[in-house]
């Protein structure tokens, strides 16, 4: 199949195949029909699988056969970094055609509200925003939703775990009753599904190899203490020649940490992380992107909001709090089609949270061999945290009372 079997409007077409996209991936196969009949939907996919493009398409094919005024779409994502990736690819998709954009969201100084205000108060097509940030210009009272046909929730889940939800209900309040609605998300836990039934009409389900690791990933762990990790974390990246490496840590301490050693080692690496201002993130994507930079450090506010080709590497310098983390630190690698390499690094503390992980994705990760000059390495025993959490025998207290 390609796109030209959807019958999208020429102009699209040629910002599609000008971007290089000529068949659609299985969730665009299945959803943009859907969406284009006008139908709510719930599609649930791994990340790197083309949802972006799944939504966006049909909406931009429905504005440039029958362009609007005013707001039209209100796409709501948890971070900045998945706003500014979903206006560039409205930009691209757009690019012969008549849609206009914008990305809003914190962070930003006076100027950019201004500028984020204006788009809103003169309706722009698409508005891209994160609930903070759309919150605090919906205060203001100058948006007029009268307009909007279409609602999109982009990882949905991600939003809820991130504190969203007192935010989502109040946008949700403001809009239309009569609108499309979609919602994409990378599981589907109970409150996804709460959420849902209260915001969804009739929706059609798709759902695509849910919380799994994409094939193309080989997974790999060591098994090390704390004090192992640099060491290994540099000889792992002078041995190897990927042109694209991206770091993850879950917190920014140890991401500031790692950029400051690495970059006093000569490795050509930067950081990305929330103490950082927007311009300064932006032109370390820009470097990234471009293979001006070979190493990205960063927290966990890039896994799921970050869409760059041929990523080589994925290292977690440590395990992820949640096991659906896992997923999308590493589905930053092997995008699509294309073929990757995620490496773990496992502490003592964190053996049992991996073995959620390997129980989430359904196999074992091999655990390689610390080469000997690090020393010895901690054995693997994941059942270890279940045997301490084990309860004690209540303490019984001594007699103290003399013998007769």
């Amino acid at each position: 199949m390609t796109f030209d079997d959807f019958h999208f409007h020429p102009d699209l077409l040629d910002g599609l195949y000008s971007m290089g996209f000529d068949q659609p991936t299985p969730i665009q196969e299945q959803a943009i029909p859907l969406i284009l009949n006008g139908n709510d939907l719930i599609a649930c996919a791994q990340t790197g699988t083309g949802k972006t493009g799944a939504f966006i398409l049909p909406i931009i094919e429905k504005l440039m056969q029958h362009p609007a005024k005013g707001i039209n779409t209100l796409v709501i994502v948890p971070t900045r970094e998945l706003a500014v990736q979903i206006d560039e690819a409205i930009q691209g998709f757009s690019y012969y055609g008549s849609v206009s954009a914008i990305a809003i969201f914190g962070g930003n100084d006076g100027m950019s509200f201004e500028q984020e205000k204006k788009a809103l108060t003169q309706g722009a097509d698409i508005i891209i925003a994160t609930p903070g940030r759309f919150i605090s210009h919906l205060n203001m009272g100058y948006i007029n939703l009268s307009t909007l046909q279409h609602l999109v929730l982009d990882e949905a889940d991600r939003m809820l775990d991130m504190g969203f939800s007192d935010d989502l209900n109040k946008i949700i309040s403001k809009l239309p009753v009569k609108r499309q609605t979609l919602l994409f998300s990378a599981t589907m836990p109970p409150k996804i599904r709460l959420l849902c039934n209260a915001i969804l009409n009739q929706p059609k389900q798709l759902s695509l190899a849910i919380s799994k690791p994409a094939e193309g990933i080989t997974q790999q762990a060591y098994v090390v203490y704390d004090l192992q990790k640099q060491p290994l974390l540099k000889y792992i990246l002078q041995h190897s020649d990927a042109k694209s490496i991206l770091i993850f840590s879950g917190t920014k301490e140890i991401v500031k940490k790692l950029d400051r050693e690495l970059s006093e080692q000569k490795f050509n690496v930067a950081s990305i992380h929330s103490d950082l201002t927007q311009d300064r993130r932006n032109e370390v994507m820009r470097n990234f992107k471009s293979r001006n930079l070979r190493i990205l450090v960063a927290t966990d506010i890039l896994s799921r909001g970050i869409d760059i080709e041929n990523i080589g590497i994925v290292i977690n310098y440590d395990v992820p709090r949640d096991a659906e983390d896992y997923i999308h630190r590493i589905g930053r690698t092997a995008r699509a089609e294309s073929t990757g390499l995620a490496i773990t690094f496992i502490n003592e503390k964190d053996q049992f949270r991996f073995k959620k992980i390997e129980d989430l994705a359904g196999m074992l990760v091999d655990k390689m061999p610390v080469p000997e000059r690090f020393g010895t390495s901690p054995v693997y025993n994941p059942m270890a945290k279940d045997i301490s959490r084990k309860k004690r025998k209540p303490f019984k207290k001594r007699n103290n009372q003399p013998k007769k």
